[in-house]
């Protein structure tokens, strides 16, 4: 977390997280759309099934490591990028689950006393 003197952290730009979690699934689509290519064409190039490109597509499952390298071919778009955006939503997706906040805390208590 970046810190300046005077400055609340939490209203730093790149301290900002943002306030709902976006599924690289989302940005997948959006390129998609604006291309004019279809779910159905994009997923027969691509080698996969309609369902599993539109699940990931609508935020329901994850983008793998070869799921973002088949987009990359497909696309143009370094698969990096959607690797990336993968994990930073999965982190924000846990940072709001209250449960898994309180293990967490409650783990950190303990490694502290040892």
């Amino acid at each position: 977390m970046i810190k300046i003197e005077g400055i609340d952290p939490r209203m730093i730009a790149n301290n900002i997280t943002p306030y709902r979690p976006i599924h690289p699934g989302e940005i997948i689509k959006d390129e998609i759309e604006y291309r004019g290519i279809s779910q159905r064409k994009l997923a027969t190039q691509m080698g996969v099934s309609y369902t599993l490109l539109n699940e990931v597509l609508n935020g329901k499952r994850s983008v793998n490591t070869e799921l973002a390298m088949l987009v990359e071919a497909a696309l143009d778009i370094d698969a990096g990028v959607f690797i990336r955006m993968q994990a930073d939503y999965n982190m924000q997706v846990a940072r709001k689950d209250k449960t898994f906040v309180q293990r967490l805390a409650e783990i950190r208590k303990m490694a502290a006393m040892l």
